[in-house]
């Protein structure tokens, strides 16, 4: 290891203030929860800083009685004479509570470096290793929310209330899907160091719908239609996620046949347009029969047969 002075790139005369300062740009850019790869030169650094942080032990170097890596040399046996906290370091500062110079609740710059790691590690899916210091993953909270299709589809804000009694007005966006998740920042269990907090998420489920069906964005729906409507063209309500729509069915439409509502699926957002809503139509007989329908249709077949499975093979 080298000299912790060169390390920092700081002098010899360098205040304490100096080396926290130095201190702190370097552990930013060679963090390796942040910085893959950077490992190494994070622990050189923070061992630097371990020594010249600490009065006692950087009044130690300077005398010689201890070597670059904090060791004490041959012979220092002779050199006893603390030197004392002179060089502006702060009740609570860096080595404070924490063996190895570092005090995760008082010192900024290792409590900055913290919630930084805590970022790189929520993208890496876990926390990274070979510093020399390593930190554990900020613990989240879970929780389970269901939301009814239409609210969750359209959009809507919901009221709930956390383990710790906490109650938040939530705003689910328009198009939320089962397993979409939603976060509470700093709302979940406290971290390793007494201190940082994790985060409440909630992941979504949506509950299923007595007649609509999503498909990516758009809404899927079969409304049932009479005989006369099919046959005569009418105009029906249909309803949609955004309300009640009137839909003019076309005359002489077949069993199946499909409508569309434009802008009437999920919302458009800023970065997607809304989607539509199809209408399956279906024709429905009354229940039950009716007898004059019944004798209209034997008088209206004689002489009009016709035969819709033309067109299939059979064999």
């Amino acid at each position: 290891m080298s000299d912790p002075y060169k390390i920092l790139g700081v002098s010899s005369s360098a205040s304490g203030a100096e080396i926290k300062s130095a201190y702190r740009k370097l552990a930013k850019k060679h963090h390796p929860d942040l910085n893959a790869g950077n490992a190494e030169r994070f622990k050189e650094i923070s061992s630097a800083y371990d020594i010249l942080s600490d009065d006692t032990k950087r009044a130690k170097y300077d005398r010689g009685e201890i070597d670059q890596s904090g060791n004490e040399k041959p012979g220092a046996g002779f050199w006893r004479t603390w030197s004392g906290r002179t060089r502006g370091r702060q009740a609570g500062g860096p080595g404070a509570g924490q063996p190895g110079g570092f005090d995760f609740a008082d010192d900024d710059v290792f409590a900055d470096l913290f919630r930084a790691s805590a970022r790189g590690r929520s993208r890496s899916g876990g926390p990274a290793g070979g510093g020399s210091v390593r930190q554990e993953a900020i613990p989240n909270t879970n929780y389970k929310l269901k939301v009814p299709f239409e609210e969750a589809t359209a959009g809507v804000r919901k009221r709930v209330t956390l383990s710790d009694g906490k109650i938040f007005d939530m705003a689910i966006p328009a198009g939320f899907e089962t397993g979409s998740k939603l976060r509470l920042k700093g709302q979940g269990r406290v971290g390793p160091d007494g201190v940082t907090q994790g985060d409440a998420v909630i992941e979504i489920t949506v509950e299923p719908h007595e007649y609509f069906i999503r498909v990516d964005r758009d809404i899927q729906v079969e409304i049932p239609v009479t005989l006369y409507e099919a046959v005569l063209g009418e105009s029906i309500v249909v309803p949609t996620i955004h309300g009640n729509v009137t839909l003019k069915v076309p005359p002489n439409s077949n069993n199946g046949s499909t409508l569309r509502l434009k802008g009437k699926g999920v919302p458009a957002t800023k970065s997607l347009p809304a989607g539509d809503q199809y209408v399956t139509l279906r024709i429905a007989l009354p229940e039950g029969g009716d007898e004059d329908l019944t004798e209209f249709v034997r008088e209206w077949a004689k002489g009009r047969g016709y035969n819709p499975r033309h067109k299939m093979k059979f064999t």
